[in-house]
């Protein structure tokens, strides 16, 4: 079998967990170059978890663009901290390599302008990690839909309920200036899934956010363990590992006044027929009040499903009907086998085939993102 020589810019905790769960799917993928600034945790989390890696191979780098220019690879991964996708991003395609790119591909407008540009010029392509609108839960949705079965399409309801929510208050994703805010992390991949159901894009759009719990007047940087109420505040780490029986996913306050984001929001999007779709988002639900689908609503019937179950519903509206169907996902890997299905999408895009996934697909959703962004900061609808 053909080696694929890949190369791994910015080595997180996401990069690792797609390696660890997906690559021992694809044998043919070979890492032999990582960049990234932190080295020796990378390397200890190879040695510990991640055997697809052969360490003895790997070429290391902390300058990406040394390892492009050293290197002869086949396909490039960008995992970095978000507000740095675009410039690696850039720096591959303009070298024509296939280009595995982390989401948001962007953060602001000016970063948009400049990926489309360098997307269009480039001969290689790439993907966006968008693992949702690959699944089989969404291929399901979409020949439902497609089938007509639900008659003309009255509203789309879709929520999604963060249990793990933590992790953007007591980490660096507290930070909106690198992350870009929760609409471009979270918002991002449902709006793009609702979209690729569809085949369209919405034509105006409106938001409201709200930060009622994640908020207060600590000083930034703060650490629960340097905190005065580390003993007994509800968002501690050590309350929530010995009371919550969870991980804090994070060290910092959550109340510090540096937290940057909101903890819900709702959206409401408008399509050119006047149908519009609702999605709302929260990051106070905790362990089993986690909750992510969607509902679409048709004259003839509704078609429902929630990512944490294989299931999808069919209720009939002209009899009293409803049919089950168990979607079984691709691997036992993360985002309900879409992780799968997108190293299977790369793997056919390094080939010269034609991917399901593209990085104009992360563009459209980071543009809507961030007109969304406006919305709510601006109390206005916006017009795409």
């Amino acid at each position: 079998m053909e080696k694929k020589k890949i190369g791994i810019i910015g080595f997180g905790l996401r990069m690792g967990n797609v390696i660890q769960r997906e690559f021992e799917f694809f044998p043919e993928l070979e890492v032999v170059a990582i960049t990234d600034i932190d080295q020796e945790p990378v390397k200890e989390r190879i040695k510990r978890e991640l055997h697809t890696i052969d360490l003895e191979k790997v070429h290391f780098y902390t300058d990406a663009v040394e390892m492009l220019d050293n290197e002869e690879l086949d396909g490039v991964f960008v995992a970095t901290r978000c507000d740095l996708h675009k410039q690696f991003a850039v720096e591959v395609l303009k070298r024509n390599i296939p280009l595995f790119l982390e989401k948001p591909v962007v953060t602001d407008l000016e970063d948009y302008k400049e990926l489309k540009a360098a997307v269009e010029k480039s001969t290689a392509g790439g993907i966006t990690s968008f693992p949702l609108r690959i699944t089989a839960l969404v291929d399901k949705i979409k020949e439902i839909y497609e089938s007509g079965v639900l008659g003309k399409l009255s509203q789309i309801q879709a929520y999604n309920n963060v249990n793990y929510g933590r992790v953007y208050y007591k980490s660096w994703y507290r930070d909106d200036s690198i992350t870009g805010g929760l609409f471009l992390q979270k918002s991002t991949h449902d709006i793009d899934y609702i979209d690729y159901i569809l085949g369209k894009n919405p034509v105006e759009v409106c938001a409201m956010e709200s930060k009622m719990i994640y908020k207060g007047d600590k000083p930034a940087n703060l650490k629960c363990e340097d905190c005065p109420d580390y003993e007994a505040c509800y968002e501690s780490t050590k309350v929530i590992r010995e009371q919550a029986h969870d991980d804090p996913m994070g060290e910092y306050c959550s109340y510090g006044c540096d937290v940057g984001n909101h903890d819900s929001a709702t959206i409401i999007m408008r399509y050119d027929d006047g149908m519009h779709a609702v999605y709302t988002q929260n990051f106070v639900a905790r362990h089993e009040a986690g909750k992510r689908g969607m509902r679409m609503i048709g004259q003839e019937a509704t078609v429902e499903f929630d990512w944490n179950k294989d299931e999808v519903l069919l209720f009939s509206h002209t009899e009293k009907k409803v049919e089950r169907f168990t979607v079984k996902p691709a691997s036992g890997g993360g985002h309900s086998g879409g992780d799968f299905a997108l190293l299977k999408d790369f793997v056919a895009l390094m080939n010269g085939d034609q991917s399901v996934n593209s990085l104009q697909d992360g563009l459209n959703s980071a543009y809507i993102c961030m007109k969304v962004r406006e919305s709510a900061e601006e109390h206005k609808f916006v017009t795409l």
